[in-house]
């Protein structure tokens, strides 16, 4: 069997049959991403971590802050946790999501997706638990809270759940 005999079998190039061997190769680099893209990529998938981690460890420490008498040591001690929690990591991270997760929707192309709308959906109700999660910590903060440890170890439960729908739709894009 000659080399444009196979060539046959593996498809032509603009009608011509090449050998196998001289056909131009489509390469793995050609249809990888920009290198600038993957590092934006994998320092978006650290924020989106950070981010996840205080979104799972501050409704935590309500529970103990909410079962804690207000004024105590104990209590102004989860005070300061709860505040460096939400201001060094939480917020940080959160616009380190949302900046580089909207530079990799343009950059990818990625805003006529289906899975891509659900996913922006999920996201935006995490920041509305964000949001939520800073106004109770002005609440303990004032000590002001009226809300039972109960009520924040439900609430703590939210956050995975969307997380769960961000990744089944990253991962699997259902539609």
């Amino acid at each position: 069997m000659t080399g444009g005999a196979r060539a046959g079998a593996a498809g032509t190039s603009a009608g011509l049959r090449l050998p196998v061997a001289r056909r131009p190769a489509i390469t793995a680099r050609r249809k990888d991403p920009p290198v600038l893209y993957l590092w934006l990529k994998a320092f978006h998938v650290v924020a989106v971590i950070a981010w996840m981690a205080g979104l799972l460890y501050l409704p935590r420490l309500y529970v103990y802050h909410a079962e804690t008498e207000k004024g105590s040591v104990r209590s102004e001690t989860f005070k300061i946790m709860e505040r460096r929690l939400l201001k060094a990591i939480m917020n940080p991270a959160m616009i380190a999501t949302w900046v580089l997760g909207l530079y990799l929707v343009v950059a990818g192309g990625w805003w006529r997706e289906g899975w891509f709308h659900g996913k922006l959906l999920l996201v935006i109700a995490l920041s509305a638990v964000h949001m939520a999660n800073a106004r109770w910590l002005k609440d303990f903060a004032a000590d002001r809270n009226t809300r039972p440890a109960r009520f924040y170890r439900l609430w703590n439960e939210i956050p995975t759940l969307l997380m769960i729908g961000i990744v089944i739709l990253v991962i699997v894009k259902p539609f």
